[in-house]
């Protein structure tokens, strides 16, 4: 099992910054990406961005330029730095682990962080 701890949330002002933390822990695998979904409400949970073990990194259209991903392995945490923050941000902010081993393809989420955005 792969346990994930998110913090950093909070309530932030339109234009502000918050830095999201998920730490890893449990039964990690070398071959993994690790990345923020979000959900607003009455929204489906969308990918925000990814970071693979290769050095592959993902983001979703409405954050590129804003919103950077990070890992730091060492740490085992993953940070997600969100710049110019928009009242549409607005959602609860879910860490994500996939094992991406072939034969053991799994993945694992954490329980949420709120980010809210006041106009």
């Amino acid at each position: 099992q792969v346990q994930l701890s998110e913090s950093g949330g909070g309530l932030v002002q339109a234009g502000g910054s918050l830095r999201l933390s998920c730490a890893v822990s449990g039964r990690t695998v070398s071959i993994n990406e690790i990345g923020w979904y979000r959900q607003a409400p009455g929204k489906q949970r969308e990918l925000v961005a990814a970071a693979s073990s290769g050095g592959r990194v993902n983001y979703a259209d409405s954050v590129k330029g804003r919103f950077t991903i990070s890992r730091d392995d060492a740490k085992n945490t993953v940070y997600l730095q969100m710049n110019s923050l928009k009242p549409e941000d607005t959602a609860v902010y879910y860490c994500n682990y996939k094992v991406l081993i072939p034969w053991a393809r799994s993945e694992y989420w954490g329980q949420g962080t709120q980010v809210t955005v006041s106009a």
